[in-house]
């Protein structure tokens, strides 16, 4: 077992038309204990833009909490919010310089630029990004979020049939991997809202 499985995760992201959906699992465990049931692994930047973070839950959480403060700071300085394209070459450039004692993250990154247009990004625990324009996927269930969001997945779904498709992905991919589950949590951003949503999965 490497050390990105040694808490499990799931994570992905999806485009639509002119919004974005991410979500996680719910599941901390140690291996295969299951620790906590209600672990948060998306977290928001900001209005438009959340982070995934896939891997060891230590790195995740203090990964978190400085892509927090560099953004914090870039408001301050610059008075507006940073764009996706721009937080996910922050991202990459803080893990990168970290690249001898990488943290264990595997990050998904999801944003609207200010013409509503959505952007996605994944990455590995050095910083190089995988782009895409239909959903990324991150973690130990990965390989069947990558199967299910190929069947699910079709072009501008609006933010209800966005939610109900990658609700289903990530809910039948979790069932296939016994390090990820417990449930997930949703959030579906468009322009004028976000819709957050908790899923309920199997409890084994």
């Amino acid at each position: 077992m490497s050390i990105f499985e040694y808490n499990g995760s799931a994570v992905v992201a999806m485009v639509g038309k002119n919004c974005f959906a991410i979500a996680c699992d719910r599941r901390l465990g140690v291996q295969l204990q299951t620790v906590a049931t209600d672990f948060q692994r998306v977290f928001k930047i900001h209005d438009k833009l959340y982070i995934g973070l896939s891997g060891l839950i230590t790195d995740v959480q203090t990964l978190h909490q400085r892509l927090q403060f560099r953004h914090k700071l870039y408001h301050l300085r610059e008075e507006r919010n940073m764009k996706p394209a721009t937080f996910a070459s922050l991202v990459s450039s803080i893990l990168y310089e970290k690249r001898f004692g990488p943290y264990l993250c595997q990050p998904v990154i999801a944003g609207l630029d200010e013409d509503a247009k959505p952007f996605i990004c994944a990455m590995d625990s050095l910083g190089a990004k995988e782009l895409a324009k239909d959903f990324v996927v991150g973690g130990t269930a990965s390989e069947s979020l990558y199967g299910a969001c190929e069947s699910m997945y079709k072009p501008d779904m609006e933010p209800e049939e966005l939610f109900e498709v990658i609700a289903q992905a990530l809910l039948s991919s979790v069932d296939r991997d016994c390090l990820s589950g417990w449930g997930g949590i949703v959030y579906v951003v468009s322009p004028d809202q976000v819709i957050v949503r908790t899923l309920k999965g199997r409890m084994d």
